[in-house]
């Protein structure tokens, strides 16, 4: 089997690719001008502005993981610029050069609705306001509708691996004015691989999934998990499902993650 992924110098990316190249994946990597990639893996030069660039990367391979994605930055046309447009091209060079491929798309469970009934459910209808998780809506949608073999996974909040994305939340809660009750879903980077790995195998094909692990947990408990204090609150929690989704379907289709809650990868020294 032959994957390529894209985003592999990004956030998820840079970790994921070593763990399929340690399981014995042949990897290739799209990567812009001359980006390293780790020992073992194949760079393929190409963007995903640039149609004409990916044909070279697509062609032959059996599986697509695509992870690139623009978030972290106020230019919103860019935003979706790459996140639609990208996928789109990704999704045409695929149908072209890769038709049989197995295109497994990451995407975020920030798509859910901040005022959602219940913890977010994959079929449950969403209006996203912010740029990103509307960008990858209709990202899923341009897939779904490709008649490629597909399968979406919407991540919760992703840590581990020394990444900072924890440490930096205490800041963005603080930002956003989110009550410290509110419990969040979450995933470590080995159960991305976890979950990657099981969708090489069709197990998710056609499906949009939750990848998050068993424990939703407080932000003013992940903030005193790295080392700083909220303002504790007992008023009233609004909207107490946002930031909380339900990964019952991935159980069910045998997603059953390694690092199962944050506090266990505390204690195994996996921050």
């Amino acid at each position: 089997m032959t994957i390529l992924l894209t985003g592999v110098t990004g956030l998820v990316g840079a970790r994921l690719l070593p763990r399929l190249l340690e399981a014995g994946q042949n990897c290739r990597a799209l990567v812009r001008g001359r980006q390293e990639v780790p020992e073992g893996a194949t760079a393929v030069q190409g963007d995903l502005l640039a149609p004409g660039s990916l044909a070279r990367a697509v062609e032959g391979v059996s599986a697509i993981i695509h992870l690139a994605a623009v978030f972290r930055t106020q230019d919103t046309d860019l935003i979706w610029k790459m996140n639609v447009e990208g996928t789109r091209n990704l999704i045409a060079a695929a149908k072209d050069y890769a038709p049989k491929a197995r295109f497994i798309m990451a995407s975020t469970s920030n798509i859910y609705n901040d005022d959602n009934p219940r913890p977010g459910r994959e079929d449950d209808a969403a209006r996203p306001e912010q740029a990103y998780p509307a960008s990858k809506l209709v990202a899923e949608k341009e897939l779904q509708e490709s008649g490629l073999i597909w399968s979406i996974q919407r991540f919760g909040f992703v840590y581990g691996d020394n990444d900072g994305h924890l440490e930096a939340l205490p800041k963005l809660v603080v930002k956003a004015k989110w009550h410290p009750a509110k419990r969040m879903s979450l995933i470590h980077h080995r159960d991305i691989a976890t979950a990657m790995t099981l969708a090489l195998t069709g197990a998710l094909d056609g499906r949009i999934v939750n990848i998050v692990d068993d424990a939703p947990t407080s932000l003013y408990e992940l903030a005193e998990l790295v080392g700083e204090e909220m303002e504790p609150s007992s008023a009233p929690l609004s909207n107490p499902w946002h930031l909380h989704v339900d990964g019952s379907l991935g159980r069910h289709l045998g997603f059953h993650p390694v690092v199962r809650t944050v506090h266990e990868a505390v204690q195994s020294g996996l921050l």
